[in-house]
């Protein structure tokens, strides 16, 4: 019997079986063995080489296309950035991923447009593996939907998922240390619904026979062997509604109460048309804004501010951190900066590199001669 056959059977165990606390620890097992299945199929399928996909990241962020084939993901693409995607009005018609590079605000963006998913990706179907690693890559995904088809959104999250992909979770708070001897210990620093026994079951599924556990949260089942595993991405989501200059003003309710349902404020999503090219503006904000970046100005000797082209950085970012971007010699020949703006409390502030920086700063450098 094959992995992908496993994999199978042991879903459809997983499915079957009632959950109660009589049968937790050993649908606790079941998952366990399914996480670490899944692990070998994924690494068998990168040491397979194979065809995939391949695509260099530039510009100071990542953001994924996702969504089903013709949700408009393509005319999306061409219309925010300077892409041509090959488009269609049949399935499939993304042909590889295509990359396109957003400017907005300072940045640049790139932005892959994901060669259109369909249920079983995970497994395999239509490449499925090799375009989902792609979005594993990404600092956030971007969920497209038809206004046609808002129950795409349940799906293209379970791909997700399956791929290992948690979007919009923080990874658990759970620290694993292995040891020589003494068994398995469980510390934790709040109440837990799991007994003791499914806890230190699931270790020894995934091979831990003498460790020190350590719970911060109340871990579920799922979440626990999301602790436990190294393959888990977790990537910030936005969702966007395509086409929405095809229905009538009245059927606006009908799509907010289909997002209401599937835990999306209406409020927080981006209604678009991109063959009209209405919306786009809302939705580039948006996505700078769920990116997490800054701009600061340079003021460079003898030149003056930069305003053109700021330095792109992440929230929370020091001005040391902001040296080691900017990189050559600054590092070592730094003396101090002088900070305006925001993070300042006064104009010319002098900072040293732990300052932290906001956006629009403007930041000048006193460096060693």
């Amino acid at each position: 019997m094959g992995l992908e056959e496993e994999i199978r059977e042991i879903e459809e165990e997983i499915a079957s079986t009632p959950y109660n606390k009589s049968t937790e620890a050993h649908i606790g097992r079941l998952k366990s063995k399914l996480a670490e299945k899944k692990e070998k199929l994924e690494n068998q399928s990168s040491a397979g080489g194979g065809t995939g996909y391949s695509v260099e990241k530039h510009g100071d962020a990542t953001v994924a296309l996702v969504g089903f084939p013709s949700v408009g993901k393509s005319s999306l693409l061409n219309a925010m950035t300077n892409a041509e995607s090959e488009t269609g009005s049949y399935e499939f018609t993304t042909l590889d991923v295509n990359p396109g590079m957003l400017k907005h605000r300072g940045a640049n963006i790139q932005m892959l447009d994901v060669p259109g998913l369909i249920e079983g990706a995970a497994t395999g179907r239509g490449d499925g593996q090799q375009v989902l690693a792609v979005v594993r890559n990404a600092d956030l995904i971007v969920f497209v939907l038809s206004v046609f088809e808002i129950d795409q959104y349940d799906r293209l999250q379970e791909e997700l998922y399956d791929i290992n992909i948690r979007v919009d979770k923080t990874p658990p708070r759970v620290t694993i240390r292995p040891k020589i001897k003494d068994g398995i210990k469980i510390t934790s620093s709040t109440d837990q619904d799991l007994d003791e026994g499914t806890i230190k079951d699931v270790l020894r599924d995934q091979g831990y026979v003498n460790a020190d556990l350590n719970l911060q949260e109340n871990v579920t089942i799922d979440r626990l062997i999301d602790g436990l595993m190294e393959n888990r991405e977790y990537i910030p989501s936005i969702t966007c509604v395509n086409k929405v200059d095809l229905i009538e003003p009245s059927y606006k309710e009908t799509v907010d109460e289909q997002l209401r349902e599937r835990d999306l404020d209406p409020e927080e999503v981006t209604f678009i048309s991109a063959e009209a090219e209405k919306g786009l503006e809302a939705l580039k904000d948006r996505i700078w804004e769920n990116l997490g970046l800054i701009r600061v100005y340079m003021n460079k000797p003898g030149r003056g501010i930069d305003w053109e082209e700021p330095l792109v950085i992440e929230q929370g970012t020091t001005v040391g951190e902001a040296i080691e971007k900017l990189g050559g010699e600054m590092e070592e020949r730094f003396r101090f900066a002088r900070v305006s703006g925001p993070s300042a409390t006064h104009d010319e502030q002098q900072v040293g590199t732990d300052h932290v920086l906001e956006d629009e700063d403007v930041l000048k450098l006193i460096l060693r001669r």
